[in-house]
């Protein structure tokens, strides 16, 4: 009797190290997250560093979250879009005619935040040189005068190639869409204050960097914001590992935030008519540890 009670002890003891051991079997995911940083490359859609536009003014400004349409990995320069391995693709309608981001399914993540986790195995071999990266949605802080008063806002900016929205609220403001907007929908509300706005900024105007546009160019009539990105070492993927690996994507916010200007002294005021020409990403780093 004694005896079956110390083997039974035993097993007891034991089944901790048999759980901690269950846990390490856990297999590899590939981990995508997001950084903004605004003292980041402020670059152009060629991929060059660029500054802003003589009658405008930019800010660089505080992210609170953002989604993604698309993420591709890219072998080459020469690797044509679409042609890499696709690892994400965001949820679709035609609830509103044309194919459209469902804004409703889309994910939405603050910086670090994990976006994106799938099994390594899922992921096809082979060494990655580029990283591309269809943005859909921003939400960010940015300043504006009103009325000769400085306050802070939160701005929501839409920059996928199409998105279908029904409703979405800037903290207590409501904006019912109920349709599809363009890239470039967007919509402000001033923090604790009564006044909200939303417009559109001009077709074609938001800026896609893309350093490979002469061997892998992104067609511009798709308005899609696929920001491409070169890793300082290629990511190689050989199908056996046994350690996640994490992806950064640093985005510069560089003055990612411009407008045309009225009254020249690098204030936003929308109350006057001063419109936003561009919300897009100034350029992308990826880098990943395992």
């Amino acid at each position: 009797m004694k005896k079956g009670i110390v083997v039974l002890l035993i097993l007891i003891a034991a089944i901790p190290f048999f759980s901690c051991s269950s846990d390490s079997t856990e297999e590899p995911m590939l981990i995508i997250k997001f950084k903004f940083d605004e003292n980041q490359v402020r670059l152009n859609n060629l991929g060059q560093p660029s500054t802003v536009a003589p009658g405008n003014a930019a800010q660089s400004p505080i992210f609170n979250a953002i989604s993604s349409h698309y993420i591709e990995l890219a072998p080459n320069a020469n690797t044509q879009l679409g042609s890499g391995t696709i690892i994400y693709h965001a949820p679709e309608t035609n609830l509103g005619g044309a194919t459209a981001i469902d804004f409703s399914r889309s994910k939405i993540v603050a910086e670090d935040e994990v976006f994106l986790k799938i099994p390594l195995r899922d992921v096809a071999a082979g060494s990655y040189e580029w990283m591309r990266v269809s943005l859909s949605y921003q939400n960010y802080q940015i300043n504006i005068r009103h009325q000769n008063v400085d306050y802070t806002g939160t701005l929501a900016s839409f920059v996928g190639f199409n998105t279908y929205i029904t409703e979405f609220n800037i903290g207590n403001n409501l904006f019912p869409v109920n349709g599809n907007r363009a890239q470039g929908y967007w919509a402000f509300a001033l923090n604790n204050q009564p006044y909200s706005s939303s417009g559109q900024a001009p077709a074609g105007s938001t800026t896609v960097p893309n350093p490979i546009e002469a061997t892998s160019p992104i067609p511009r009539n798709l308005n899609t914001c696929v920001v491409t990105g070169k890793f300082s070492n290629n990511l190689v993927i050989n199908g056996n590992e046994t350690q996640d690996v994490i992806v950064t994507l640093s985005l510069s916010v560089n003055r990612s935030f411009e407008w045309h200007e009225i009254n020249a002294d690098g204030k936003f005021e929308p109350s006057i008519g001063e419109n936003v020409v561009d919300m897009g990403l100034r350029g992308l780093i990826p880098s990943y540890v395992r």
